[in-house]
């Protein structure tokens, strides 16, 4: 019995591998939506368009995030917070959310975040990047953003968040556990890592 599950594992991880490579090759060949070169904030304070996060990298992986009023954004944020020096040896990255620059700079002090965040308050780039409800609320994911020679910027790629997902693996380990055996969700809603709503920045 014990052989025969092996076998089936073995057997599906190497089916995830082919499907995991079919989705990048798909994505690969999806065309740019083209986009404009948002008005945003720095946590500074400090006016910047889009095209200033580039820098001098090609790519630009930008986070939609909903900002320090919900446990899951900042537990994803702890997390781009390690992975970030290796990143940004390929494309630039950066973090943006709907919070005014004082309460981005206060919050990434309390994390101890050293990745740039942006204030998209007062711009449309959630709106139009499909990362806010029909009533204005944000919701979190990201963005590819790729410069061409040219300057112009389009989009690339886009995908949202939610519990459970790649990009915190958080859930991954747990998901580990004996007991997410049988497709059960055991998602972690990281309220013990976050003060009260009074105590911190947004």
């Amino acid at each position: 019995m014990a052989d025969d599950i092996e076998t089936q594992l073995a057997g599906k991880y190497q089916r995830l591998q082919v499907l995991e490579a079919e989705i990048k090759d798909l994505q690969a060949r999806r065309a740019a939506m083209p986009v404009k070169d948002y008005a945003l904030t720095t946590s500074a304070g400090d006016a910047v368009r889009l095209s200033d996060l580039f820098g001098g990298k090609d790519d630009l992986i930008l986070i939609h995030n909903m900002g320090f009023g919900c446990p899951y954004c900042t537990m994803w944020a702890d997390g781009f917070n390690g992975i970030y020096p290796y990143i940004q040896t390929r494309a630039a990255f950066a973090v943006a959310s709907p919070a005014a620059p004082e309460a981005q700079r206060k919050g990434a002090q309390w994390r101890g975040w050293t990745f740039p965040m942006v204030s998209a308050a007062g711009s449309t780039l959630f709106r139009d990047m499909g990362f806010e409800t029909d009533d204005g609320a944000p919701m979190p994911g990201t963005s590819v953003f790729h410069r061409a020679a040219d300057g112009t910027i389009g989009r690339r790629m886009s995908t949202p968040f939610g519990p459970g997902d790649r990009f915190c693996n958080v859930f991954s380990f747990l998901d580990l556990l004996p007991e997410a055996a049988g497709g059960r969700q055991i998602w972690y809603e990281p309220k013990a890592l976050i003060p009260d709503a009074k105590r911190h920045p947004a």
